[in-house]
């Protein structure tokens, strides 16, 4: 075995770690980075606009939200800039989608010399919102102050779809009226205020599905009681087309509140206290003869009432009539059918006044089918319904109910049921004789101590 001496020992020691050191260094220098060299230059990306959101303040396009200085041209290039369409083809046919452009009135108060109007038809998904228009002095009294509408030379099977209209103000100063809807789709009035209107406060002519929500109208600004109410004209909404809605509408003042001509109307939360019937008005007058198909329900008419030509089709119910008020079927070629007048309130002054009333002078009901009127609880004026029942006592042969008092329709009744209860020993025949003028006659073969009750029916 070979001997080491000790500095020996130590000297292949100092030989083994400088070995290993070796390998260290050279891992070391293979892992370090290269010396980096410039980065080389990144191309530049080609200039760019960044899109902006599609919302069109009307102040920055100059309008005075003072109402000092006539905003109409300033608000128009507003309209004009969010009428630009993107293309992207989600609505009908023909109308350019406008994604969401919103027209933003600021909160300001805006005067406005003629009518607010897109610069082209076939438009759609778009918004005017949140401020104060009113009318100048040399406003056109035949316009209105938002025209959704479009020039005889612009076609199209509808001009615009889904416009919203929200968060208004309108002040027509008593020339034109407030907002007109032309042939469009799926319209939305919703949270305005409309004032001093001398032609419609909205007027909608054609297309479907006009909504008009949370809004309040008037031609005045009062709050019932005006000595000026006599004078009340205009209407407030008018309805020229098919498959609208009017719902939580407060109407304070005009001739007429709601005039239809339209098909296929829904009134609902609905408070007419435009103008009284004593003065002349009318809060809902369905003018369709014929083909009225409108419901009206959960309603409030307020010293004014309903008036619907030859009604065919016609739902009311759950609604509240005060002061008189009351619903006129009026005559124009003599036809009522299908119609519900049920489960309405009616409240009066005790003067008599029918809940239910007939205008024939144009010539009287003659096609009268499926008309209910009944279930309606009524004070201080005369029930009036299409169901009636009656009971007389007597010792004879004959038994007479008249139900005349009751019967809405003259001389009608189509069906009858009746009891006939004695307490004598006799056990008659009888039998159910005559209903000429809504009386009911029953007759027995011998003389008894009888009480009949009786249960007529106009309508089915």
């Amino acid at each position: 075995m070979a001997e080491f001496s000790g500095n020996h020992y130590r000297d292949q020691v100092r030989k083994l770690q400088a070995f290993k050191a070796s390998f260290v260094q050279h891992d070391s220098a293979s892992l370090a980075p290269s010396p980096s060299l410039p980065p080389a230059s990144a191309p530049s990306p080609s200039p760019s606009v960044t899109p902006k959101p599609r919302v069109y303040g009307v102040t920055s396009y100059g309008a005075d939200p003072t109402g000092k200085m006539d905003s109409t041209e300033a608000i128009l290039r507003a309209i004009s800039d969010a009428a630009q369409g993107l293309g992207d083809a989600v609505l009908m046919e023909g109308i350019v989608n406008l994604g969401g452009a919103r027209v933003n009135l600021e909160g300001g108060s805006y005067l406005i010399s003629r009518p607010l109007r897109l610069p082209v038809a076939g438009r759609g998904n778009f918004v005017i919102y949140g401020g104060t228009l009113k009318a100048s002095d040399d406003f056109p009294t035949d316009g209105y102050l938002i025209d959704l509408s479009a020039s005889s030379s612009q076609g199209g099977a509808y001009y615009y779809e889904y416009a919203t209209l929200r968060d208004l103000m309108l002040d027509s100063r008593y020339r034109g009226g407030g907002i007109q809807v032309v042939n469009s789709l799926r319209t939305s009035i919703d949270n305005c205020y409309i004032a001093h209107f001398a032609t419609n406060g909205i007027l909608v002519q054609g297309g479907h599905e006009t909504y008009i929500r949370n809004s309040f109208l008037g031609q005045h600004i009062t709050a019932g009681g005006d000595h000026g109410e006599r004078n009340f004209s205009g209407t407030a909404i008018n309805l020229m087309g098919n498959d609208n809605a009017v719902t939580d509408v407060v109407i304070f003042s005009a001739a007429v509140g709601i005039m239809i001509s339209g098909q296929a109307n829904t009134l609902s939360g609905v408070h007419c206290y435009n103008k009284a019937t004593g003065f002349g008005g009318t809060g809902i007058y369905l003018k369709l003869p014929g083909l009225t198909q409108t419901r009206i329900v959960n309603s409030y008419l307020d010293y004014t009432g309903i008036v619907a030509e030859d009604p065919v089709q016609l739902h009311i119910s759950s609604s509240f009539f005060l002061g008189d008020a009351y619903i006129v079927l009026k005559s124009i070629n003599g036809v009522a059918n299908g119609v519900n007048i049920v489960n309405n309130m009616f409240s009066g002054s005790d003067k008599g006044i029918e809940i239910v009333q007939l205008d024939q002078r144009n010539k009287p009901f003659t096609k009268i089918d499926q008309v209910v009127v009944d279930g309606n609880n009524v004070k201080g004026m005369n029930v009036k319904a299409t169901v009636a029942k009656g009971t007389v006592e007597g010792n004879g042969t004959s038994w007479s109910v008249d139900l005349g008092h009751i019967l809405l329709f003259p001389n009608l009744i189509k069906n009858v049921q009746y009891s006939l209860r004695t307490s004598g020993s006799a056990f008659p025949s009888h039998a159910l004789r005559n209903v000429s003028n809504n009386r009911v006659v029953i007759e027995s073969n011998v003389a008894v101590p009888a009480t009949v009750s009786v249960m007529a029916d106009q309508g089915l």
